[in-house]
């Protein structure tokens, strides 16, 4: 959350990956949070990055995780992305709102 208040996206994902190489459990909170910070700092790729991780790993996916991704690819002009991940929100059975239509 400070990561993505700054816009240190890098960091955040740092944070991350230092915690599942020690093996701690990194949960949704952990994801959406550096999800967040890449949204916030136009870091697309990697924000799918992290949806993608969620889904291999078995975390729960929920609507602010997918929202800024969502949010990240259609502010780098992704739209494609985007649509994609609205789609997989679906078969995920992650409850759209009207941020995830709005972003």
């Amino acid at each position: 959350s400070a990561c993505e208040k700054h816009g240190e996206w890098q960091k955040a994902w740092q944070l991350l990956t230092v915690m599942l190489q020690a093996k701690f459990e990194a949960d949704t909170i952990s994801f959406s949070a550096a999800t967040s910070a890449c949204q916030k700092s136009s870091a697309w790729q990697n924000a799918l990055l992290l949806v993608r991780s969620m889904v291999q790993d078995d975390v729960q996916l929920n609507a602010i995780t997918v929202n800024a991704a969502i949010s990240a690819c259609e502010k780098a002009g992704e739209w494609e992305k985007a649509l994609q991940l609205v789609c997989a929100m679906d078969v995920s059975r992650v409850e759209s709102d009207v941020i995830t239509f709005n972003a």
